[in-house]
């Protein structure tokens, strides 16, 4: 049996291991592009896989004041698409990086969803 302070020892290694793992995975999710759509294309939004949206492309004929309305319900539907697209590739990222560890399915550890 080991001793008290190489297990001690071994869990701070461990926690060691799990936050940079966690500092690579949260690099990654910023790098990763997600497209949120909305009214068939008419309306675009880019945001990263942490959710930081990147930009917004909305199409030309959406331009007239009567379609204001309409133009907002778009923009809103295609960030929540985007966002939807970005909590499912973290949600990959980070079952990814559990998974890698050797955790058994359905064990949940605060920070990985």
């Amino acid at each position: 049996m080991k001793s008290m302070e190489e297990m001690i020892a071994a869990a701070q290694k461990a926690a060691e291991t799990i936050q940079t793992q966690m500092n690579d995975v949260q690099a990654k999710l910023d790098t990763i592009e997600v497209e949120g759509t909305a009214g068939g294309g008419l309306v675009k939004v880019r945001a990263t896989a942490r959710g930081r949206i990147i930009g917004v492309e909305i199409d030309e004929s959406l331009m007239k004041p009567e379609e204001k309305q309409m133009t907002e319900d778009l923009v809103t539907a295609a960030f929540n698409d985007a966002r939807d697209k970005a909590d499912r590739k973290s949600a990959e990222e980070m079952q990814a990086i559990q998974g890698g560890m050797g955790l058994p399915p359905g064990m949940n550890i605060p920070g990985f969803g």
